[in-house]
């Protein structure tokens, strides 16, 4: 099984705004990291059940999880959608567990050309209307993002032109910009670079930025060089799955969601090396993951829990057809937790 985002972070960051303009009702609510502070005393402490309207504040909500006892960070992220509903990510940070570290907040005055600006915002107007007409799905085969509609697949050539004019202030503004948006766009320009192999550090230090929107940008570009790597060896990209599996302890949703998705593909062949370190890092967190109500959400988690306990790829497709993921999840929890997690 091989995952494909068909959207980039910048969609789900207009959703997100959108559901929170319209403030949308609830569907699921979705929480993970809690172990001493119990799942139910998080739903007792935010008082939201299904088909409640989400807060217009999500800080005060975050602030609000965060008085719990034992717990030292929150994040709340809002997901469209689960039947016209949404799907609210709580992810909580105990007092003594292992989490994500960010690097510090850059504080240089570095900037990227107008030109490069101004190409990323011609995209991401050509990427709402493709959106709108279904029109989302992309290839990585090249390296790099290709949408499907024309209009914003030809924005995206624009990114190759620019990137091999400012290979180096798209990477001084990574490493030295105070302005998380300008980190952000460079993300995503310079994955666009041709020789893809020299900007894949500068990418991975992006994947730790302080910034949300920044390390899903690195996480996309990265992805989609990984796909290259795999499919031409010859070129010697090395993409280190380090911070991929390090974010699976991230304390926030999409750096979960994205990482997770990145590791299926990145484990498609079942390196057995990559497997023992997701075996020794992050089984926990993928067994939780793997139990969210949000199938498509759930996935990735459960793709990943199989093939590190090295169950046939065809039984795990029939029993996730057949609903039947808990066996697997036990089944696996008993195996390399040495007792069965139950929800």
């Amino acid at each position: 099984m091989r995952l494909e985002n068909l959207q980039l972070i910048l969609i789900l960051i207009l959703a997100a705004s959108s559901l929170a303009q319209a403030q949308p009702r609830v569907g699921l609510v979705e929480i993970y990291g809690a172990k001493k502070a119990t799942a139910e005393k998080i739903r007792k402490t935010i008082g939201l059940s299904p088909g409640d309207p989400i807060p217009k504040s999500k800080t005060d909500m975050e602030d609000q999880i965060a008085e719990v006892g034992g717990v030292v960070k929150a994040s709340v992220s809002a997901v469209c959608c689960e039947e016209g509903k949404a799907i609210l990510f709580v992810g909580v940070q105990e007092r003594g567990a292992e989490g994500f570290e960010f690097r510090d907040e850059p504080t240089g005055t570095a900037e990227l050309p107008p030109e490069i600006v101004s190409a990323f915002y011609d995209f991401r107007q050509a990427m709402m209307e493709a959106v709108k007409k279904g029109e989302a799905a992309e290839d990585i085969s090249k390296g790099h993002s290709l949408m499907q509609n024309y209009t914003a697949r030809q924005a995206q050539e624009r990114f190759i032109g620019l990137a091999e004019l400012h290979p180096s202030k798209l990477e001084e503004v990574i490493k030295e910009s105070a302005d998380p948006e300008q980190r952000a766009i460079a993300a995503v320009v310079l994955g666009y670079f041709p020789k893809k192999r020299l900007v894949v550090d500068t990418l991975q230090l992006a994947m730790r930025d302080p910034d949300e929107g920044v390390r899903n940008n690195a996480m996309r570009s990265l992805t989609a060089i990984a796909a290259l790597a795999e499919k031409d060896p010859e070129q010697e990209i090395r993409v280190q799955p380090t911070w991929f599996i390090e974010m699976l302890r991230s304390v926030v949703w999409t750096d979960r969601s994205k990482a997770s998705s990145a590791l299926v593909n990145m484990t498609e062949k079942r390196d057995a090396k990559l497997l023992e370190r997701i075996k020794e890092r992050a089984v926990p967190e993928l067994v939780e993951m793997a139990r969210w109500k949000s199938l498509p959400h759930a996935l990735p988690c459960y793709i990943l829990l199989g093939r590190v306990a090295g169950i046939d790829e065809q039984r795990l497709r029939d029993e996730w057809g057949a609903g039947q993921r808990e066996k697997i999840i036990n089944e696996v929890a008993d195996s390399l937790l040495g007792k069965k997690k139950k929800p």
